[in-house]
């Protein structure tokens, strides 16, 4: 066992090396413009378009970490806890004791406040243009009523499960959708409460995100695990109404590491249901990666592929009682940054334990709605106008109008007067998109000048100007 454990922990160094070192463009792991396969469907070539046109996502982690406040999944992985997860767990330094409560956790779950018609309702009147929500997280609690797993918020154990809500993926996917809000299906590759991944749920032993047997010398338990993946997968896409993508977490479970789970013919299959079905294996290269996903991060040049930051509002992904959230101002700075460089925001926004939203994060939600409601021609069906950016300007081209927009970028408290240069741009005219003025203009070598009257006063911390020629 130990010769084994050590065994693992080697190949995850390796894994994360090659992360670390394989491959990286912009701060987006695992992607080169070689790698990226580029999909031959006209189908999903034309769902990728609809992707691309979005911008804006609004994304939630909930389980039963949520109820714990700490970070998500990960502190069962003793590789990760030692590393970086369980600062919120130093209660105990007995990490058995601590998986075991983990696991009870399903007794406590209990969101007697949810109420998904208000989430969906906050994020249409923001902005939002689709949703992508967790079915199931790493340490395998599903949100949804699975035939092939009895640690879900249907089961007996969860206080939850008599609620008429307790099919809580059932429960908010209808509400998004009758907002005429899309939903994406956020599902774990891994799943750590399950025998065939983690002997005896990771007790009495060492945990890695990597299963806790050899595959190839067990290659029966492995062909059940995959099985047990393709079946819930499957699950998901037959029950639950339309999803416009599946997005697969956990990067580890792949090939090139020895952990195939067949996703090329399960994507297949799904795909017989939902032809239009946009896979999102993240990480994994090949051809069920249609879109790139950098994490709490965005690439420095635009990708010439579709793509998404996934970014939380906060510090965490999942609740904290402490959490500190981003300003309104630095979410829209965020977002047109994005934006300018081709990308769409998936921003992550995690219920409370008892299912409300907190009111730091809605209260952000709307200021930027506030702003996309003035702007959004600027931003939604948008696609990148060379240079993209360039000091405090972004430049983005509405792809069904073909208007192009400056986007000027305020400081914390900056204000916006005098002469403006507008760089790279020979402009007959600029007009300011929430007003409908315009300006008098000099055209200028490498670009156009115009000037704002002493009374202008910039409606937000993005001014956007629309170009004419």
């Amino acid at each position: 066992m130990k010769k084994y454990i050590f065994l693992l922990l080697v190949i995850s160094a390796v894994i994360f090396n090659t992360f670390a070192q394989d491959g990286i463009v912009n701060g987006v792991h695992g992607y080169t413009p070689k790698s990226y396969v580029h999909p031959t469907d006209p189908v999903i070539k034309e769902r990728l378009e609809w992707f691309r046109d979005q911008k804006l996502a609004l994304m939630m982690h909930f389980g039963l970490y949520s109820v714990a406040g700490i970070r998500e999944s990960w502190p069962l992985s003793d590789e990760d806890g030692v590393k970086w997860s369980r600062s919120d767990v130093d209660w105990t330094k007995d990490n058995e004791v601590f998986k075991k409560w983990y696991q009870e956790l399903i007794t406590k779950f209990d969101p007697v406040r949810l109420n998904p018609d208000v989430w969906a309702k906050e994020a249409a009147e923001s902005g939002f243009k689709y949703f992508i929500f967790t079915t199931k997280h790493h340490d395998g609690f599903c949100l949804f009523d699975s035939k092939y797993s009895n640690y879900k918020t249907t089961s007996p154990e969860c206080p939850f499960s008599g609620d008429p809500r307790a099919d809580i993926v059932k429960t908010v996917f209808d509400a998004f959708r009758a907002k005429e809000i899309p939903v994406v299906a956020y599902f774990s590759k891994p799943d750590w409460h399950h025998n065939d991944y983690w002997e005896n749920y990771g007790l009495g032993y060492k945990t890695t995100r990597m299963p806790s047997y050899n595959v190839e010398k067990h290659p029966e338990r492995w062909s059940r695990f995959q099985e047990y993946t393709r079946n819930q997968i499957l699950e998901i896409i037959k029950n639950y109404g339309r999803i416009e993508a599946i997005w697969l977490d956990g990067g580890q479970v792949q090939r090139r590491y020895g952990l195939d789970i067949k996703i090329e013919e399960i994507i297949a299959e799904a795909r017989k249901i939902q032809p239009w079905l946009i896979s999102v294996d993240r990480t994994a290269r090949g051809q069920c990666e249609n879109i790139i996903t950098p994490e709490q991060t965005v690439p420095k040049t635009p990708i010439a592929v579709p793509w998404e930051s996934c970014v939380t509002m906060g510090k965490y992904w999942s609740y904290h009682y402490n959490e500190t959230y981003k300003s309104s101002d630095d979410l829209i700075r965020l977002l047109v940054d994005i934006v300018a460089k081709g990308g769409n925001l998936a921003l992550n926004v995690t219920p409370q334990p008892d299912g409300r939203l907190p009111r730091p994060a809605v209260e952000r939600m709307r200021k930027m709605g506030e702003w996309l409601k003035v702007n959004g021609n600027a931003i939604y069906s948008t696609r990148p106008l060379p240079p993209y950016r360039k000091g405090d300007w972004a430049y983005t081209r509405n792809r069904v109008t073909g208007e192009h927009f400056a986007i000027r970028l305020l400081k914390d408290g900056e204000a916006l007067k005098g002469k403006q240069f507008i760089p790279d741009f020979k402009a007959s005219k600029v007009v300011q998109l929430a007003t409908g003025k315009s300006f008098k203009l000099t055209k200028v070598d490498g670009g156009t000048t115009f000037e704002l009257p002493a009374d202008f006063k910039p409606s937000s911390v993005a001014e956007v100007f629309k170009l004419e020629y």
